[in-house]
């Protein structure tokens, strides 16, 4: 992932939820993301808690799953940051080229705490935690 302004990478650590295709891990590494799938790397049973509190000590979460966010809300944590896709099919070739174009554009605010859900139309984009920052806004998808 390009570095606005120095042109150096930078090293975003993206944990793929369950309910996502493993293929997404080398299409997002490819792109310059570091990249890895849930079942890579823990009990395919895990509570979504688990998987959350992963994320939070090592990266941030891709899922399908609008629980993360849900919990997000009720616990107003401060991170991990969630991208969540709301979409019918949620593959890299269905979505693949928004969802880099979105992690490369806002990785400022990924780095912050945000909780992003992305469908066809838009991504919105809410600074963490939820309930206590009124900044959010709704950018094309």
């Amino acid at each position: 992932m390009a570095n606005p302004g120095d042109g150096t990478s930078v090293a975003v650590k993206i944990l793929l939820d369950m309910n996502l295709s493993p293929a997404w891990a080398p299409v997002l590494n490819r792109a310059g993301f570091q990249c890895t799938h849930w079942r890579d790397i823990g009990d395919v049973a895990a509570s979504d808690g688990t998987i959350m509190s992963w994320a939070h000590d090592n990266g941030y979460l891709f899922t399908h799953d609008m629980d993360f966010g849900t919990s997000l809300a009720t616990t107003r944590a401060a991170g991990p940051s969630v991208l969540q896709v709301r979409v019918a099919n949620p593959t890299p070739e269905a979505i693949g080229h928004d969802v880099i174009r979105l992690l490369n554009l806002r990785h400022d605010l990924f780095v912050r705490g945000v909780l992003v859900t992305l469908d066809k139309a838009h991504a919105r984009v809410r600074v963490l935690p939820l309930g206590e920052n009124k900044e959010s806004t709704d950018e094309p998808g």
